[in-house]
């Protein structure tokens, strides 16, 4: 999906029975005239050309997102202030013309787009920048001309998912159980790196960025990994039990002639990430199992229960901190790998976890106050010979630990119509079987207890 329009691309003016007309530029001119800046503006007359003019916004590729029923649009702000829609070309006059053409293709019913409280620009939505504008150039104006836009969209949401339950429930029996995700999990849209910019205080530290690749920033991967599929198993595992982000670290060895990081052991933590009382503990427990077994600190991994596996500001500002520590430790080079496990993220293919090693790279001198690049690690997975008695040990100390839970995963419960929660546990983790088959029989000992825990 390229963002460079067609030829003669099609110029969309249609926003729906409550659209916001874009204005033209002496119409905008005349609203001001009569007393400059300080003139009140409607709300038809707070454009994004004005926006554009004052400096709230600015033009980019891609840095305006519409999420609309699970469905997601993403465009190009042009400096007339126009929308460029990255998925056709299609060039639209207006926020609401946008989004009421992208939402009518998911709902032909769909009358009205509310544009600027659907169309988010750099992760934020638009009516906030609106309102930035009337309190920084009208601050005695009335807030109303931004809250006349309703966002419906989350109680749409809303009442789909409701639908889609109601509809389970009179389709198959126990299909009530079905884990819908509520409007608390809604899903956080993924921006560029390149649309970031510098640091600011004020950006969402959960906003989600995608990766980049080694070869899109002029370098190469500075070190190979190998990880082996215990490791991956392991984690899984513990990012299947709880609808809460978890946390663990992982154990391996740093080769500096062959340049190799060789992921050998996982270690969850057996802690709540808000609980820093017990988190000192349980990581002085980890240092001394990495010593006992000849093993360095090589990286960490957490959970996106029921998100994309992308990192999000907070965890890039988290794996830089990593790796200058891991770096500063015996003063030498030593990567330190971050890996994200979505498991429940709907957008997955089949019942797997998607999992994403990253890394961080700096960024330029010339730029320290912007965020750090997330990149994507290519790694090779080494398929072990045996499921071991310490991988074993360690899952039936994440079964206790999580027994009595409130965020405990409940694996009679459905996934999807014709799939329960311990079907996709099970085809999650085969994913990442050992070469003797007799796993299986192993691990059906652990899944019985999983089934007693509901």
């Amino acid at each position: 999906m390229g963002s460079e329009p067609p030829s003669s691309p099609q110029v969309v003016e249609d926003g729906g029975e409550e659209d916001e007309e874009e204005l033209s530029g002496g119409e905008e001119a005349d609203l001001r005239s009569s007393s400059g800046r300080g003139s009140l503006l409607t709300r038809r007359g707070i454009t994004l050309r004005v926006l554009l003019k004052d400096g709230l916004v600015e033009p980019g590729d891609g840095v305006l997102a519409i999420h609309y029923l699970g469905k997601n649009f993403v465009g190009d702000l042009l400096n007339d202030g126009k929308i460029r829609w990255v998925e056709t070309g299609q060039i639209f006059n207006s926020p609401s013309a946008w989004a009421t053409h992208c939402k009518r293709l998911v709902n032909p019913a769909k009358k009205s787009g509310c544009g600027w409280a659907s169309v988010r620009y750099r992760g934020q939505k638009l009516v906030q920048y609106k309102t930035t504008w009337l309190h920084k150039y009208q601050p005695s104006a009335d807030m109303s001309l931004v809250s006349e836009e309703d966002d419906d969209d989350e109680e749409e949401e809303g009442k789909a998912a409701v639908q889609a339950d109601e509809k389970n429930k009179n389709t198959k029996p126990g299909l009530h159980d079905v884990m819908v995700p509520r409007r608390t999990d809604r899903e956080r849209i993924p921006v560029r790196y390149c649309s970031l910019g510098t640091r600011d205080a004020a950006r969402d530290p959960h906003t989600l960025v995608e990766l980049s690749a080694f070869s899109a920033i002029n370098r190469f991967q500075p070190f190979n990994v190998a990880v082996s599929s215990n490791v991956l198993l392991l984690m899984d595992f513990h990012c299947h039990l709880t609808t809460s982000e978890v946390v663990g670290y992982l154990g391996g060895r740093w080769d500096t002639n062959t340049q190799l990081l060789t992921v050998l052991r996982a270690f969850p933590c057996r802690t709540r990430l808000a609980d820093r009382d017990s988190a000192s503990a349980v990581e002085e427990e980890i240092c001394q199992n990495l010593f006992m077994r000849g093993l360095s600190l090589v990286g960490w991994y957490h959970s996106h229960p029921r998100g994309p596996a992308l990192p999000s500001l907070q965890d890039i500002d988290s794996q830089m901190d990593h790796q200058l520590r891991l770096q500063g430790s015996n003063n030498g080079f030593q990567p330190c790998l971050g890996i994200i496990c979505g498991p429940y993220y709907h957008g997955n293919q089949g019942v797997a976890s998607t999992i994403t090693p990253f890394w961080v790279v700096p960024p330029p001198e010339q730029r320290p106050n912007d965020y750090g690049i997330p990149v994507a690690v290519e790694v090779t997975y080494v398929q072990d010979n045996f499921l071991t008695s310490d991988v074993l040990n360690e899952m039936m100390l994440l079964v206790e630990y999580y027994r009595t839970a409130p965020d405990l995963v409940q694996f009679n419960q459905y996934w999807c119509p014709d799939t329960t929660m311990m079907d996709k546990i099970k085809g999650s983790l085969s994913c990442h079987a050992p070469k003797d088959q007799a796993y299986s029989q192993i691990l059906e000992h652990v899944y019985s207890q999983l089934s007693n825990m509901q």
